[in-house]
């Protein structure tokens, strides 16, 4: 992988970051240093397992993408993909906003 998937994803996370509450986004910050690398890898494998169990009560298969996207910081083949994800769902919640303001609700 090259500099130019751990900036994507670098980017791609900072704008995640800035839309979160403040409450969420100090915390994400502090999952995103790298001495947090301890922290993230088993979160991330753990959230990944729980989002299979996703069929019982509290676990959800909401879990899933946030576990690779933890992993993703750690595991150069993962950035490239899961940066690519987050440009384009990224891009798809911009259109649907944007299609949702201008359509009048019927």
């Amino acid at each position: 992988m090259t500099n130019t998937d751990d900036r994507r994803l670098d980017r791609s996370l900072d704008r995640l970051q800035g839309r979160l509450p403040s409450w969420i986004a100090r915390p994400v910050g502090g999952l995103r240093k790298p001495d947090a690398r301890w922290i993230r890898i088993p979160s991330g494998v753990l959230l990944i397992v729980g989002g299979f169990l996703g069929f019982l009560p509290i676990l959800g298969f909401w879990m899933v993408p946030l576990g690779v996207l933890l992993l993703a910081l750690d595991v150069p083949f993962l950035r490239r993909p899961t940066a690519g994800l987050m440009i384009r769902g990224e891009r798809r919640w911009t259109e649907w906003r944007r299609k949702r303001r201008r359509d009048p609700p019927a």
